[in-house]
């Protein structure tokens, strides 16, 4: 995911039969910032991982800052094209139960097939059987970085032309502002679908996730490589984010009460986010780790250990509570009847478990997570820490336009739910 802001002024009015949206990110003008920054921003911390030992520098040249621009290569367009189609071929053909979204604002469910932990199974026994053979070479991802992420960048904006195109002929009604800077940014369409694929889930839940965890291998063979052995601070962030990534396939099916699939529209934000910003810059650490091969204390690796397994359970246990009383409404939370808050619309609000500590707790477990998977890297350069920082920035501005739909939404029940769960995300905190 990438940064996102609170809303701001009403949108232009657009067709009757099209729900207007508000304008977010500064209106169009910071929707076209964000859609040439962000990647150029990817560009820039890769150089510095790259190029600088993971130091920051100023370019002194608009020549310099073109440089940072990755070039593709035909090799690097051949494996991320055949990447991207093996994914599809896996979402399409591979079994998997089917279950019911959550209900739109018509009524209706989508079906999705939710088939992720087998692909990622598969994915990783076929990449570890090409290693193997000798057909890749283990630190592809290293050795391929800028050309994969040229490809990654084209794609992005290519598809989300697509995805803005497709969204214009959708025949549901969709809300969007009716400017094509902002609606191509935010996207115009909620689901978009070509027969059975649908375009979101397949965005969010496979490619880039996949190749975040097969890059972070790949990493830590370039590592094996350069110094002979696997540090420390190597093994235990490749073990946090697969573990991580395993947990989500185990889980699936939580997607489809995120806010993601709920309610953002998918465009440039989420297709960037999911192809280019995931698999590039979540292995920020590992890519740092490739150079800085220390070691830890064995007090240092428990500890770190120890933040990563607490982040988990209250991220993990947050979800699933929010997930249960969506799908399971009587469900035990804590051992307890749940408690909820009734509202006006129908909707209930849970303000027991996890969710009567903080509004969004699983932030918090995110948090806690996202920090111990830098902590590794150490303290000499901030590159390894972007991670963190970037997602307390998400997080904290996602939390604030979450709570300006809710209150919009639920009006005087928002309220009462607000006084009854003070915290937004930190107990007696924040």
């Amino acid at each position: 995911m990438i940064p996102v802001a609170g809303t701001g002024s009403l949108g232009r009015m657009g067709p009757a039969s099209r729900p207007v949206e508000r304008f977010a990110f500064g209106g169009p003008w910071g929707a076209l910032g964000l859609t040439l920054g962000l990647p150029l921003a990817v560009c820039y911390l890769s150089a510095c991982l790259l190029d600088q030992g993971g130091a920051l520098f100023l370019p002194a040249s608009g020549a310099e800052w073109l440089a940072l621009l990755p070039r593709p290569t035909w090799t690097a367009a051949a494996l991320f094209a055949g990447w991207l189609g093996l994914q599809v071929l896996l979402q399409l053909g591979l079994p998997g139960r089917v279950v019911q979204g959550q209900p739109l604002e018509d009524g209706s469910r989508l079906a999705y097939r939710m088939n992720g932990l087998l692909a990622f199974a598969v994915t990783l026994g076929l990449a570890l059987g090409a290693v193997a053979l000798g057909w890749l070479p283990a630190s592809l991802y290293r050795d391929q970085y800028r050309p994969l992420l040229a490809c990654a960048l084209l794609f992005a904006f290519a598809y989300s032309g697509y995805l803005y195109w497709h969204g214009l002929r959708h025949g549901r009604g969709e809300r969007r502002t009716g400017h094509p800077l902002h609606d191509f940014f935010l996207g115009a369409s909620l689901n978009p679908r070509t027969g059975g694929f649908d375009h979101k889930l397949f965005c969010e839940a496979r490619p880039g996730l996949m190749l975040w965890v097969l890059g972070d291998l790949s990493l830590a063979a370039a590592q094996l490589e350069r110094h002979g052995e696997l540090s420390t601070p190597m093994l235990l962030v490749c073990a946090f984010q697969l573990l991580y990534v395993a947990d989500y396939y185990l889980h699936e099916e939580a997607i489809l009460t995120t806010w993601d699939i709920k309610h953002e529209n998918f465009g440039f934000m989420l297709a960037f986010g999911d192809l280019v910003w995931v698999p590039f810059t979540y292995t920020f650490q590992a890519l740092y780790l490739v150079e800085h091969a220390h070691e830890l204390p064995w007090w240092g690796t428990a500890g770190i250990a120890l933040l990563n397994a607490a982040g988990y359970l209250v991220f993990r246990g947050a979800n699933r509570q929010k997930h249960r009383l969506r799908t399971r409404p009587g469900a035990l939370v804590w051992g307890k009847k749940p408690e909820v808050l009734e509202t006006a619309r129908g909707t209930p609000l849970l303000v027991s478990g996890f969710w009567g500590l903080a509004r969004h707790a699983n932030y918090l477990g995110d948090l806690m997570m996202a920090v111990a998977w830098s902590l590794p890297c150490l303290f000499a350069h901030v590159t390894p820490w972007f991670y963190p920082i970037y997602f307390t920035l998400l997080l904290v501005l996602r939390e604030r336009r979450d709570h300006a739909t809710c209150r919009e939404k639920y009006g005087a029940d928002w309220e009462r739910y607000c006084a009854r769960v003070r915290w937004r995300i930190v107990p007696f905190v924040y």
